[in-house]
């Protein structure tokens, strides 16, 4: 498996592969929607296993609102990995690439919304207990989670703040999809 930047020819591909991991194009729609933005802090990663795109995953900018000032920090989402493909260890590559990706860039923590059981494994934490705020009260306490990395500090913390994107096109926390 190779894990590399995406390339504009891998498009229709993720696309696919992105509404078949989530049985919906609307979170291919938020990939574009957040890969468009001025402020990306890094192109997207694929994982790719015989010249194909298996798995994606984005970093995008949002902000910590620590008492003594804003603080950039990244969000990752979406990560999706083919059907077909996951329990294959894709899904674990791409996270690990997307942390060092960050941590490369200099940003003191990346954060998620998912499933504890899964992300726990890979080295992510309750955010709550590093003191920070979900930017929301539909997302559970459990799925709110981060990683911190090497330029964190201490008096880093407070409410999340996602990017406009997540808002307009209602992804944040939990909510009925018709």
């Amino acid at each position: 498996m190779l894990i590399r930047e995406r390339r504009p020819a891998d498009d229709p591909a993720i696309r696919q592969l992105l509404t078949a991991a989530f049985d919906d194009s609307r979170v291919a729609d938020l990939a574009d929607a957040l890969d468009a933005r001025a402020d990306r802090p890094t192109a997207p990663l694929v994982a790719e296993v015989g010249g194909e795109p298996v798995g994606y995953v984005q970093l995008s900018r949002s902000w910590v609102d620590a008492a003594p000032r804003v603080v950039d920090v990244l969000v990752l989402s979406p990560l999706g990995v083919l059907p077909a493909r996951q329990r294959q260890g894709v899904g674990r590559a791409l996270c690990h690439a997307a942390v060092q990706r960050a941590d490369e860039l200099g940003d003191p923590a990346v954060f998620l919304e998912g499933d504890p059981a899964y992300y726990a494994k890979l080295g992510w934490e309750r955010a709550s207990d590093r003191g920070f705020t979900a930017p929301s009260t539909r997302i559970p306490d459990v799925a709110f989670q981060v990683v911190l990395l090497p330029s964190w500090q201490d008096w880093m913390t407070g409410p999340l703040v996602y990017n406009d994107t997540f808002w307009a096109m209602d992804f944040v926390g939990l909510r009925e999809r018709n």
